[in-house]
């Protein structure tokens, strides 16, 4: 099956992309709110999905809302934050049973209906949003943010960043900081949010077995409100030359060294040699038969964990790995020895071919997920590529060897985060 979005520009200026399909026995909806990612705004925006779940004019309560969704055979709703790049997006989702599986006709008007109350119609008290549910949502980011840094595994590659990024938009982490949400009340966050609604790119996606022109109707029925000029939005993707290649430690009561070391490729989605690089991080630390897997943690037994990512809307590269404390330096070696291994060539058939299966496996797995699917295809809305996943599994099987290796060329070392023990 070729998941084919088609895309339609309400009358409004909201980007609404269809794909009808009778692969699943559901429908879902998802909305998409793209921000800046800015110091000044992080915090504000991470609160509003929280907040805006909480209650709507119609459902004032979240019980009020989990019951009415529990009649329409247990349709899910929801909302979160998402960073792509130095894109910081609100996102909501609905799923819901498809209308030919139940004996109520009416559940995907019904489900549509408060899908878009929470969007466009919370609950408000004195000219902003209900005032206990925005300081007990404040509450709730403050333990978010704070719960970072007892999670040693994430704080230490969100550190990395940071360090790698620190004159960058993409240092900001997703949540914000603690220090902005004093400021915050319900009335400046409801005026922020009306300001976003006004200004900011909106993606609507419906998935499933629809009628296009039927949805779009509905859709431009329940989204239909007034907006001004939108706003542009970028990634903040740049090939930024490493002038010099940075060590930065810290320390904290631990059991366990976790050592990361954050890479510019100077590639992102929707270059020629995205794939290459894909390629290139599988065998570096992709999986079990990675160079990382088998060098570092297997042969070396320095590591408890080793492997590597990519964030392909800003072009950087995460290696990461749990180590005893007086393994760093050594650690680093064996790692940076993978590196060069790859730059002369030094990729058996073993890894190549492994990599490929990985990968391929990978991307179809993503076609029996309407939510995965969904999420790819905003990656390439963001990155100003559209592709099928079928299209991505041809490019990728192309990729040769040599098109890694001068990938590889290209990746430079920026920064060493090592998280020590005191």
């Amino acid at each position: 099956m070729s998941n084919i979005f088609t895309h339609k520009t309400l009358q409004n200026g909201i980007d609404l992309y269809i794909c009808p399909t009778n692969k699943f026995k559901t429908i879902s909806i998802y909305f998409f709110l793209h921000q800046n990612l800015k110091s000044e705004t992080a915090t504000k925006t991470a609160l509003l999905p929280y907040v805006l779940k909480r209650g709507t004019e119609k459902f004032t309560t979240s019980r009020s809302i989990s019951l009415f969704l529990d009649d329409l055979y247990g349709s899910g709703m929801g909302g979160d934050i998402l960073k792509r790049g130095e894109t910081q997006i609100v996102s909501f989702f609905m799923d819901m049973v498809h209308p030919k599986y139940v004996e109520d006709q009416d559940i995907f008007d019904k489900a549509m209906l408060v899908f878009a109350d929470m969007i466009l119609h919370p609950v408000k008290e004195d000219g902003g949003f209900k005032k206990d549910y925005v300081n007990q949502e404040k509450d709730v980011l403050k333990r978010n943010i704070e719960s970072l840094y007892n999670d040693k595994f994430n704080y230490a590659i969100e550190r990395c960043f940071q360090e790698m990024c620190k004159d960058e938009a993409y240092s900001i982490y997703k949540y914000g900081n603690i220090e902005d949400l004093d400021g915050i009340n319900n009335k400046n966050l409801y005026e922020y949010y009306t300001d976003c609604l006004k200004s900011c790119p909106i993606d609507i996606f419906v998935m499933g077995d629809v009628n296009e022109q039927e949805i779009t109707d509905k859709i431009e029925k329940q989204f239909y409100f007034e907006r001004g000029k939108v706003i542009e939005v970028g990634t903040g993707f740049s090939k930024k030359e490493v002038k010099q290649e940075r060590f930065v430690e810290e320390r904290q009561n631990l059991n366990q060294g976790k050592l990361s070391m954050g890479f510019r490729t100077k590639t992102r989605y929707g270059d020629d040699d995205y794939y290459a690089l894909m390629v290139y991080n599988g065998i570096l630390g992709g999986g079990t038969h990675s160079k990382l897997f088998s060098n570092v943690r297997e042969k070396a037994s320095l590591a408890y964990y080793a492997f590597s990512r990519i964030e392909k809307a800003k072009g950087l590269m995460v290696v990461s790995c749990g180590i005893e404390f007086d393994d760093m330096q050594k650690t680093i070696d064996i790692i940076k020895k993978q590196l060069d291994d790859i730059r002369q060539g030094e990729i058996t058939d073993y890894e190549y071919e492994s990599t490929i299966k990985s990968l391929t496996n990978s991307l179809k797995e993503v076609q029996d997920s309407p939510s995965s699917i969904i999420s790819m295809y905003l990656d390439g809305i963001i990155n100003g590529i559209h592709e099928p996943v079928e299209d991505m599994i041809y490019k990728l099987k192309k990729v040769t060897k040599r098109d890694v290796v001068e990938v590889a060329h290209k990746i430079d070392l920026d920064t060493i985060f090592f998280l020590n023990k005191k």
